[in-house]
């Protein structure tokens, strides 16, 4: 067999590479520099892993958060591999004691947080050893124009030129534009490297995007129709986050919440309650989930609309890490918009930078938030928007979104969009979107009497249009360049070349709205979908037919052994493995290495637990 195939079964429990995986391993055993964008769940690790398993020295993996580390070490520890993590989170004898097995060649794998590799004492051991690899996860923080810049990423290339020797270089990330993209290859000076992106589509997962008038009301019965699984919600604020969570807790929910506002202490608790499966909710700030590998996940809830799409996908693609189905949701409000600006606006993060770099940077953000915004109004189908976004075409239907699954209908809004263009260009391309809508609306305002647009041409021409419909109009013409938003502090609509085709009526705009369903319907849809749970929807991608109540049991051995062993549950199998065992019902070590995600190690270490629990089910 070969050697990594063997690897991937007897430490991973795969028979089969994932798609990208073998590609990216095999350019990283040629001692090629390589680069992989793979979406969240993909498989990353695996790819730089099984190299460093077969190279005759040290890998080191340089990663963003303490969390994502211990998480990568324990699961790498579980699977009878040896790795070591080096940070913070250390005590100063913990730190030389790692570093001294280390250099005893104890360890094939080793992450390390990117601030300590520049230290004197790392340096030092760095000298002394054979380093064949040096992994950079999370590399869109290397960049700029990554959504999540962090300068302590820069001093990789520092610690690689003061190396005797040049290690293979790879790199990975599972959201990155094409810009993002080349700015890692350039900044980590990668040697004509191997760049593959295996597509960013997660087809297990399914969009949705509402615009309740009671958020909270609607997270709660969410919860409450799911009470078997877990899921987080984030919000923007931390005062958001404890609002949220303190009245899920009120309710009879138990949820935690992780904020930057915490002290490390209870961070590091309420993570350990989320990730034990103590506390299957986690209300949350972005601060929480990088390199969280929890993979029951079953749906991720934006209780506000997130600064942009990378932050979004990466966020939701939290969600469904097994591979199972899940559901990632966002409820939008207008306000987030303006709190999400800002924050653009005062963004302490840029502080280092000259003015015009800050004025650069602020306006990308700008141009970010606006997409992400678009995205909550398009009638188009929301993954793929998302792909688009990020450089792929699909064929604009999904069937696992919620405008994929909502009946629309055609309407011709020319007239309007005449009306609305015309009063942006009568009022010299002075105004924003509210002033513009509240005028063809014919609102009876101070602000509008103080701008004198009560004497506009077109003030009051939409009177009879809801104000709501208005907006959806001026969001569509912006969304198909018949109007332009400045990304000004202050946003501005100015014409196109194309709003002067709407102004001479050469052109016809046609917007897709939600058919209007009866009340009868809608209580029916309502009611069937209450009755659906994540584990009673029955079969899962594979069409695997879950045993429910020998699951529940394999689950309370995995709970016993997670506790006894103090890992995460999911680090001992994952649920996806656990429903296979479920189906599959093996009763000896044959039939157990059949199922995905066991192999041998872990079936000498649990294996004959797991075959009792089966034997004991089927008699």
């Amino acid at each position: 067999m070969d050697k990594k195939l063997n690897i991937l079964k007897q430490y991973f429990g795969y028979d089969d590479f994932r798609e990208g995986q073998e590609i990216l391993i095999d350019s990283i055993l040629e001692g090629r520099d390589t680069l992989g964008i793979m979406p969240t769940g993909a498989g990353k690790s695996i790819c730089f892993q099984i190299p460093a398993l077969m190279f005759e020295g040290i890998t080191l993996v340089v990663s963003p958060l303490i969390s994502l580390m211990k998480d990568q070490v324990s699961a790498l520890n579980q699977a009878g591999i040896h790795a070591a993590f080096l940070n913070s989170s250390l005590t100063a004898k913990q730190y030389q004691l790692a570093l001294h097995n280390a250099s005893k060649g104890q360890y094939k794998i080793i992450y390390v947080a990117p601030e300590r590799l520049v230290t004197e004492e790392f340096l030092a051991f760095a000298m002394h050893v054979n380093i064949s690899m040096v992994s950079v996860d999370e590399a869109h923080c290397v960049s700029q124009w990554g959504q999540d810049f962090r300068p302590s990423y820069l001093k990789i290339m520092e610690f690689i030129d003061k190396l005797p020797k040049r290690p293979v270089i790879s790199a990975f990330t599972a959201t990155a534009t094409r810009l993002v993209v080349e700015d890692i290859a350039e900044i980590l000076r990668l040697h004509s490297p191997k760049i593959l992106t295996t597509g960013f589509d997660r087809k297990n997962l399914s969009f949705s995007v509402q615009t309740p008038k009671d958020k909270y009301e609607v997270v709660k019965n969410y919860i409450r129709e799911h009470i078997a699984d877990s899921g987080i919600i984030y919000c923007l604020t931390r005062k958001v986050t404890e609002e949220v969570c303190e009245r899920l807790n009120k309710d009879g929910i138990s949820a935690t919440r992780y904020h930057a506002g915490l002290n490390d202490a209870e961070r590091i608790r309420n993570q350990d309650d989320f990730i034990y499966d103590r506390k299957p909710i986690m209300v949350a700030t972005n601060a929480f989930g990088m390199g969280i590998d929890k993979s029951n996940v079953r749906y991720v809830i934006h209780y506000n609309m997130p600064k942009n799409i990378e932050s979004y996908y990466q966020e939701a693609g939290r969600a469904g890490r097994d591979g199972e189905p899940a559901e990632c949701i966002l409820l939008y409000s207008g306000q987030d918009v303006v709190t999400n600006d800002f924050f653009i606006e005062n963004n302490v993060e840029n502080e280092e930078l000259d003015y015009q770099m800050q004025q650069t940077v602020k306006e990308r953000d700008r141009e970010r938030l606006k997409k992400m915004t678009f995205y909550c109004f398009t009638n188009e189908c929301l993954r793929d928007y998302i792909l688009r976004y990020f450089g792929e075409y699909g064929s604009n239907y999904c069937g696992n979104c919620s405008n994929c699954l909502t009946q629309f209908e055609e309407k011709d809004v020319t007239y309007m969009s005449s009306q609305i263009i015309g009063c942006v260009k009568a009022s010299n391309q002075r105004y924003g979107m509210v002033v513009i809508a509240d005028t063809v609306h014919g609102s009876n305002t101070a602000k509008l009497r103080n701008y004198k647009m009560d004497k506009n041409l077109f003030y009051g021409s939409l009177s009879g249009e809801p104000l709501y419909r208005i907006r959806q109009v001026i969001n569509h013409l912006i969304l198909n360049d018949y109007l332009y938003l400045t990304n000004d502090q202050f946003a501005v609509l100015k014409l196109t070349e194309n709003s002067l085709k709407v102004l001479e009526s050469e052109t016809t705009i046609m917007m897709k709205f939600p058919k209007e369903i009866k009340k009868e319907v809608l209580k029916e849809n309502t009611a069937n979908k209450k009755k659906k749970s994540s584990l009673a929807k029955g079969k899962n991608q594979d069409e695997i037919e879950v045993d429910e109540t020998l699951f529940d049991k394999l689950r309370e051995l995995r709970l016993s052994i997670a506790k006894e062993e103090k890992v995460p549950p999911y680090i001992v199998f994952s649920d996806k493995t656990l429903k296979e065992m479920s189906f599959k019902k093996p009763v000896n070590e044959e039939e157990m290495l059949e199922v995905s995600g066991i192999g041998k190690f872990k079936f000498d270490k649990y294996g004959e637990k797991f075959i009792d629990v089966v034997k004991t089910y089927k008699q």
